[in-house]
């Protein structure tokens, strides 16, 4: 049996070691807030004495909290995004920290709002 050897362990090349840009900083929550419609009456934003902000559906299923300076009594908590769940099926809870990128969340809350369906 022959073995290929140039084949064998590590190889890349300089461009494929450079470094990437990546997508730091919490960005703007603007981002976030923008993806809940405005004049349809499904959601209530309410901003607290804290500056947290809080996004509700009208059925009360959906919750996003926002706090800039992170969840009071909980760690690393800067968006929390539930869902209740119903008889047979659990919700879910999302949590990012306060220093996820505000696009990234925005992504999340989009598609969570993209699969809503009324019943």
């Amino acid at each position: 049996m022959t073995v290929e050897l140039s084949n064998v362990g590590f190889r890349t090349t300089i461009e494929k070691l450079r470094l990437h840009s990546w997508l730091l900083g919490p960005g703007q929550p603007t981002e976030v807030i923008d993806c809940f419609p405005e004049a349809n009456g499904d959601f209530t934003l309410i901003v607290d004495d804290r500056a947290d902000t809080h996004i509700s559906s009208a059925d009360g299923r959906l919750y996003l909290g926002w706090f800039p300076d992170g969840r009071p009594g909980a760690e690393d908590e800067g968006w929390v995004l539930a869902v209740t769940g119903t008889a047979k099926v659990p919700g879910y809870r999302v949590v990012f920290d306060p220093q996820t990128p505000a696009r990234l969340v925005a992504a999340t809350v989009s598609e969570v709002l993209a699969t809503a369906r009324r019943q």
